[in-house]
């Protein structure tokens, strides 16, 4: 923790490279991905304070658009499309994901109930021919399709796809290598970018 704290003590010493942010933000992404610690949009991106917005959740899990319920999900999706207008969201999944590989194998997950219902929300189980790969290669890039069709009912961002002012885009992380890969809709794969 101490060296967090440190860099924490001297980032703020550098007001004038940030005062411009204090004029608003203009992202032109919303970047969804997992709150594993090992996925760092920011640093895959090589984006600057300003350039992304963020939505981060276990197995990067967008839940069902449901407006007499809204999910604070919910609620970051539609402000991302609606009020900052950005142009791009990106489902980006990663290799060794706890999250689906729990879903993947079943896991007993009683002891932690709010991780377990809140891993209902995943849809389909993610498609896995080797349960045992600890990548979970396969049923991440899965999960991040489901997760874009997921996307595409909420009614703000099938307004904005239906207008083209809205993109969408599926990329998987590998967190052993740093690779980085998109989902090719011509031919249904994941290729580097």
């Amino acid at each position: 923790m101490q060296p967090l704290i440190d860099n924490a003590r001297t980032f703020g010493q550098r007001p004038e490279e940030f005062a411009k942010l204090a004029e608003g933000q203009s992202p032109e992404v919303l970047f969804i991905t997992c709150a594993d610690s090992r996925v760092v949009p920011a640093l895959i991106t090589g984006a600057r304070p300003g350039q992304l917005f963020e939505l981060r959740t276990a197995g990067n899990i967008v839940p069902p658009y449901a407006s007499e319920r809204p999910t604070s999900e919910a609620a970051t999706i539609e402000y991302a499309v609606e009020v900052l207008g950005v142009q791009h969201i990106v489902v980006c999944g990663h290799s060794h994901c706890g999250a689906v590989g729990a879903v993947v194998r079943g896991d007993d997950l009683d002891a932690v109930p709010a991780v377990r219902d809140w891993l209902a929300h995943a849809a389909d189980e993610p498609k896995c021919s080797d349960k045992a790969d600890p990548t979970v290669a396969e049923a991440v890039q899965h999960h991040v399709l489901t997760q874009l069709l997921r996307l595409r009912s909420y009614p703000c961002i099938d307004k904005r796809l239906q207008a083209g002012q809205l993109s969408l885009h599926g990329w998987y992380y590998e967190v052993h290598t740093g690779a980085v890969r998109e989902h090719r809709a011509a031919t249904d794969t994941f290729e580097a970018l």
